[in-house]
């Protein structure tokens, strides 16, 4: 076999590639990393940094609009969106500019450029000056990632109608924004653009919003979007979209069809990953429009060729694809990887915060597992009231032996405390080891250990239950 240039080219710069090829080359690999666009993937450029970035715009505009509340005078507020925006590509900058001088304190090789496979071990890079490059390596590791889904409705490719890359990128606020889909991006655009002044319908073809949430949860959100001045319309399909004074969305409701007038339509149907080009036939490797085929490790059926994040169709999140990207580094590195891929912990950044680990109640049921929940709202805690973020309420779930199988969030840094349930379903801890640890005064994270004193009826700031 002739000589490879590498140990190991990872195909993709994202949050699994960049993190696998730092592993790697920690472990010892020569690296050599190929992306075709920006370090950092959709996550970092396109994705969840720069909408956490408008997030926390929109929160700061939410702020100062009720700053009387806090006693706080203020002679009104405006938003200015060229600045929203220049920060938001600051923020995205410095992490982009973060990751490129990783890869250089690590050694790592970075090449700029399309990846095509020419056979299981070389790789051919199309570069943007019209030139090529051949590369070839003992393994590789596939993190090509994954781009938004387009439905096939009349009317998509009008000027107006964006997914989420373009509706970041945009340069006004919009008057009138429909969103064609009610899952994680779709509602964290439609909080995020709300705040900021939209008027905001989401059209959602399931019966209800987020689907992957506990009924508690979704049962309380939709009315608070409400609130907020969100319209919903979930068991909906969109027939077309028209260019009238704008855009017209005709849609099919349970209670008849309808028209939507919008300004602007985010398409947000979900993700595919991204297989197109990259010639995995010449390497063998197989897939199908699910993504890649891998096992626990990350290996595809070619076992020196590896597959990780959103490509392999799975649970399509950054903390997910870097996971993997470590346990792919370490595998074929020969060592054994240890990391807890059950316990997935998911994040929507609404307003209120969503979090969310383990179980669902419908989950827990379906699987006929005994269980008990218990639960504590914000409103009754200190600090989410000193804050004026007094909506919502934590829920846990365990099973007959008080084994913490789900813990789910709405309300106030949700996204940072749900990692205390992470930990607990993941080390398998028992209410009473989670009761005996003191929480600290004022803080919300007494709202997670009230919870779980609520399981046996113990809980000390909410009345009892009453008795039949």
């Amino acid at each position: 076999m002739e000589k490879q240039d590498f140990d190991l080219i990872v195909i993709g710069g994202g949050p699994g590639g960049y993190i696998a090829a730092i592993r790697a080359a920690q472990l010892g690999a020569k690296v050599c990393l190929i992306e075709k666009r920006r370090m950092g993937g959709t996550c970092l450029n396109w994705g969840c940094i720069p909408t956490k970035a408008l997030h926390r715009s929109a929160e700061v505009c939410q702020l100062v609009k009720n700053s009387e509340e806090f006693g706080i005078i203020t002679n009104g507020a405006s938003v200015n969106w060229e600045q929203v925006q220049a920060r938001k590509n600051k923020v995205v900058d410095q992490l982009v500019s973060g990751i490129v001088q990783l890869m250089k304190a690590n050694g790592i090789t970075v090449v700029e450029g399309e990846a095509a496979f020419a056979d299981a071990n070389s790789i051919s890079v199309s570069k943007a000056d019209g030139s090529a490059e051949s590369i070839s390596a003992g393994r590789i590791i596939i993190a090509t990632g994954s781009k938004p889904a387009v439905l096939p409705i009349e009317g998509a490719d009008l000027p107006g109608v964006l997914d989420s890359t373009a509706l970041l990128g945009i340069d006004h606020i919009p008057r009138r924004l429909a969103i064609i889909g009610g899952g994680v991006i779709g509602m964290e655009f439609a909080a995020i653009f709300n705040a900021f002044g939209s008027q905001v319908t989401v059209i959602e073809f399931l019966p209800s919003i987020l689907a992957q949430l506990d009924s508690d949860l979704s049962k309380r959100l939709v009315p608070m979007m409400k609130k907020k001045g969100i319209e919903i319309l979930t068991g909906s399909r969109v027939m077309k979209i028209e260019q009238q004074d704008g855009l017209l969305l005709t849609v099919s409701t349970k209670k008849g069809e309808m028209q939507i007038a919008a300004d602007q339509v985010l398409m947000a149907a979900g993700r595919q990953p991204v297989v197109e080009g990259l010639m995995l036939e010449k390497a063998g490797v197989g897939y199908d429009r699910k993504g890649i085929g891998t096992n626990s490790f990350g290996q595809t059926n070619v076992p020196h060729i590896y597959a990780i994040g959103d490509v392999t169709g799975g649970i399509m999140l950054a903390h997910t694809a870097s996971h993997q990207g470590v346990a792919a580094a370490e595998h074929l590195m020969g060592k054994t990887p240890h990391y807890n891929a059950a316990v997935v912990p998911g994040c929507v950044f609404t307003f209120p915060e969503i979090a969310f680990a383990g179980m669902t109640e419908e989950e827990a049921s379906a699987k006929g597992i005994a269980f008990k929940t218990g639960r504590f709202m914000f409103g009754a805690n200190g600090k989410a009231l000193a804050l004026g973020e007094g909506e919502g309420l934590l829920k846990v779930i365990a099973d007959e032996n008080d084994i913490l199988i789900g813990v789910h969030i709405m309300g106030p840094h949700a996204s940072d405390l749900i990692h205390e349930g992470v930990l607990a379903i993941g080390m398998k801890q028992s209410a009473e080891n989670i009761i005996g640890t003191i929480h600290a005064h004022p803080t919300l994270s007494e709202v997670f250990s009230e919870a779980v004193m609520g399981l046996n009826g113990a809980a000390l700031h909410s009345a009892p239950a009453k008795k039949n």
